[in-house]
Order: structure tokens, then C-alpha cells, then sequence
């Protein structure tokens, strides 16, 4: 240990009331920084999770067409039509050749193809609308994990059973239907068809589960009197979610339909995220530089108090980035002993509320260890405190130890 180390030990031992303070103030910022942007990652998690219960990360789909405008080739005559939704059939034409081509995408894990239906559910006298979602049971659980979220039943019965079905817990409850009782279905087109729920599920999305039900995909066909071709949309899982929307356009492309990034659907959950990101940064990172404040007042106060010392070090032959080296050593000591009391207090907050159960869509609350915000914190900690300590130590360094003396 060289004398540089010894004189900011001495300063750091010889104000503990001012040290204990401003390392509070770190532990304070460190453990605040580390819980929020952790929070923050668990519920883009825990969202994230939610919506791929039910959304694919890329939607291939027919899009509306708008009816393009027509002028005739005449100086004098012309006829010009407002543009509008030109009714087609939104069946994709030789589905089975699109999904063949999406799946040899590299990037591309799972692709199934799917009919979504609305209709009433019947039983007895109660009666509600939802949606039946016709499905390939093997590719759909691969890709949504369904199994994962059944409450009751068994979810491979559907594809033993054509007319079985799997609805939503909401469904359930409202209907007094349990596994083994039979419901009625009333499509959009009219199709009434009797069917065997062989499962439950509960996504704890109070909407989905009170709405959606699966069915194989041949009965979603019957309920709107098409054929075994009829495909509305085709799903698809790729390796990495967030470049859904680069892929999206890759896919768009080769089809020649509309492929939609999971993201893109859902732009209103994505705003209010990218919102709360922004609250959530902003405010850990100026309770960090609150602490760092609180740093750089402590030394620069440290630095009057020892205005004399520093004129006596100077006179001695101490050079001016040798008090540098000084204060910044003890700004950066404080520093450490925050970082650690902050990550220690941080891992104790996470600690207790991942185990506390806030239930509804959430379930234990949404929150874990994230390694990368530990060392964000770190780091950004550890930045802070040196330049609190190095801005009032090139003070110090500035000292004339003459004009001191004279005083």
C-alpha cells in the first residue's frame, strides 16, 4: 500500500459519519437500480410469456384489398371511384406449399396453419360468444405449449377426437361445463355441431379464457362450410422473437402475403412498454446520480476541511495528480462498499417478493436474478462515484500551498 492509499485511508477512517453517508446514498441508489431495470425484465418476460400463449411470433395472413381508382383515357370523360374494401375470400391459396417454403427458412422453428371461427357456445340456456380456434394439436402445442397451461383433461385427446374440444377456464365456469360434457357450437354461418370437451385451460388471461376454445382444424373448416384447403392464417415461431419484424418482411416477400411481427400486432402493449422502459431508466439512473451528488458534496467538503493538509502534502513534494490519486481513491472505496452493500440489499428485495403472490394474469410477482443489470449497475455505479470524487480531487490538486500559507 503506497502513501497515496494510506493519506485517503486516514480521510476515510477519520470522517466515518461522512463515508457511512455517502456509501448509504450508493447502497440506496445501487439496490434501486438493480431491483427496477430486474422488475423491468421480468414483466417484459412475463408478457411476453402471456401473449405467446396465444400469438404467434409471425401472422401470415390475405390482407384486405382497396379497390384502386380509375380514370378513363379521355381528355374530356373520366370516371373516378372512391376506393374501398374489395370483398374476397381471405383463404390462402395452396397452404400447404406456403408453409413448406416458410419452414425452409433457416431462421424459422415451427409453422402450423390455423381457421379461427367466431361463435356462440350453447349449453342449455346459456349461451356466449367467443372465438373456436381450429387447430393441428401436434404443431400448435409445439408452438404455443398449450399442455403447459391445461387446467384439466388431456390435451392429446384432441386429435384422437374429431369433435372434441378444449376451452378456456372462463368458458367453463359460466357454462358449468366440466371434462366430459358435451357443448354446442353455432358458427358465423350458421353450422350448429355438437361437442365433447376432452380438456380445460387457463391461461390467466381473464379474455382468452373466457372466449377461445380449440378444435381440430377440419371441424373450424365444417363450422364455416368450407373445404379441407380453407386456411386464413398461418403461424410462425422463428429463433429469436425480437427479429420478427426483419423476418416478417423476408416471408412477406417469398409469398407474397402479409406476414405480420408479433410486435406489430400488438403496438399497443408495445408502446406502453417502451413507456414504462423510459420511466424506469430515468428514474434509477438519477437516483444513482442523486448518490453520486451526494459523493462529490462529501469530498468536495472534505477537500476544505483538509485545504491545510493539502498545502503541507504539496510543500512536502506531493504532486498535484498524487491529491488526485488521494481523493479519487477514496471517492472510488466508497463507491465499492456501496456497489456491494447495494447489490447485497438489491438480491435481498428479489429475494422476498419472488415469492409473493400479486395472482389475476401475473400469478408470484414478476421479478429475478439478471445477472447484466448487476453489472450495468456495477459499472455505471462504479463511473459515478469516480468522476464525484475526481472533479473536487483536480480541485484540490489546484491548490497553491504559498497562498495557503499566507492565510
Amino acid at each position: 500500500m503506497n502513501i497515496n492509499t494510506e493519506i485517503a485511508k486516514t480521510y476515510i477512517i477519520s470522517n466515518k459519519k461522512l463515508t457511512a453517508v455517502a456509501a448509504a446514498g450508493v447502497v440506496l441508489g445501487m439496490s434501486i437500480y438493480i431491483f427496477m431495470n430486474s422488475m423491468l425484465v421480468g414483466f417484459d418476460k412475463s408478457s411476453s410469456a402471456s401473449i405467446f400463449k396465444t400469438t404467434s411470433h409471425i401472422r401470415v395472413y390475405k390482407d384486405d384489398e382497396i379497390s384502386k381508382v380509375l380514370v378513363k383515357n379521355s381528355k374530356e370523360n373520366y370516371l373516378i371511384i372512391n376506393p374501398k374494401i374489395v370483398p374476397s375470400n381471405n383463404t390462402i391459396i395452396n397452404p400447404k406449399l406456403i408453409s413448406e417454403t416458410i419452414l425452409k427458412q433457416p431462421e424459422v422453428t415451427v409453422v402450423t396453419p390455423q381457421v379461427s371461427v367466431n361463435v356462440f357456445y350453447n349449453n342449455g340456456k346459456s349461451q356466449i360468444s367467443g372465438l373456436a380456434i381450429g387447430i393441428k394439436p401436434e404443431e400448435a402445442n409445439v408452438m404455443y405449449n398449450i399442455k403447459s397451461f391445461m387446467a384439466e383433461g388431456n390435451f392429446d385427446l384432441l386429435k384422437s377426437n374429431p369433435n372434441g374440444i378444449i376451452i378456456g377456464s372462463g368458458i367453463a365456469e359460466k357454462m358449468n361445463a366440466k371434462i366430459g360434457d358435451n357443448i354446442n357450437l353455432t358458427s358465423s354461418k350458421s353450422v350448429n355441431k355438437t361437442y365433447k370437451v376432452v380438456g380445460i385451460f387457463k391461461t390467466n388471461n381473464s379474455k382468452v379464457d373466457k372466449s377461445n376454445s380449440y378444435v381440430n382444424l377440419a371441424s373450424s373448416q365444417q363450422l364455416l362450410k368450407e373445404g379441407a384447403s380453407y386456411i386464413t392464417d398461418i403461424n410462425v415461431n422463428i429463433v429469436d422473437p425480437e427479429k420478427a419484424k426483419a423476418i416478417a418482411e423476408k416471408i412477406s416477400n417469398i409469398t407474397g402475403y402479409k406476414a405480420e411481427g408479433w410486435k406489430e400486432a400488438n403496438e399497443t402493449f408495445m408502446a406502453a412498454n417502451k413507456m414504462r422502459k423510459m420511466i424506469i431508466t430515468f428514474v434509477s439512473l438519477t437516483i444513482l446520480l442523486v448518490a453520486g451528488f451526494g459523493i462529490y458534496n462529501i469530498l468536495n467538503m472534505t477537500v476544505s476541511q483538509k485545504i491545510n493538509d493539502i498545502a503541507i502534502l504539496k510543500a512536502m513534494g506531493f504532486k498535484g495528480k498524487d491529491v488526485i490519486r488521494i481523493f479519487v481513491t477514496q471517492a472510488v472505496t466508497i463507491g465499492i462498499m456501496g456497489v456491494i452493500g447495494g447489490m447485497i440489499m438489491a438480491t435481498v428485495l428479489i429475494t422476498f417478493l419472488k415469492k409473493v403472490y400479486v395472482g389475476g394474469d401475473i400469478g408470484y410477482f414478476p421479478i429475478d436474478y439478471e445477472p447484466t443489470k448487476y453489472l450495468q449497475g456495477v459499472v455505471i455505479g462504479l463511473v459515478i462515484t469516480f468522476f464525484a470524487g475526481y472533479i473536487p480531487a483536480k480541485k484540490a490538486a489546484q491548490v497553491d500551498p504559498v497562498t495557503i500559507f499566507r492565510k
